[in-house]
């Protein structure tokens, strides 16, 4: 049972890691770069692809113990983190329809739990 928790917690996990590595490409996208190489070789996006990379491996772990028929209320939950961590690191105010894709998530793992 304890290797369950923690296959649930590294499912979770490698979601929201996978949304912050998001908010650093995006962040690359948004720079100015000097060059065409620049814009792809730059900490950002080599921090951001290596952070997808390190979900990838932390999924092939986690969903050792994960139910498969749960997996997709987990993956849901990157549109919430996307939607916070847009919010503090790039200032960004979430849109009336970002607001209610969050409620419609939240309500959908609600119902799924039942």
């Amino acid at each position: 049972m304890e290797w369950m928790n923690i296959s649930y917690l590294l499912a979770f996990g490698a979601v929201f890691v996978a949304s912050l590595s998001q908010i650093l490409l995006k962040q690359s996208a948004e720079k100015e770069h000097k060059n065409f190489f620049a814009k792809f070789l730059n900490w950002r996006v080599i921090l951001g692809y290596a952070l997808m990379l390190g979900t990838t491996v932390i999924n092939v772990f986690a969903y050792r113990g994960v139910e498969l028929k749960v997996t997709p209320m987990i993956e849901s939950t990157g549109i919430i983190w996307v939607t916070i961590l847009a919010a503090l690191f790039l200032g960004e105010r979430p849109t009336k329809r970002e607001v209610i894709s969050i409620l419609i998530t939240i309500a959908g793992i609600i119902v799924f739990s039942m």
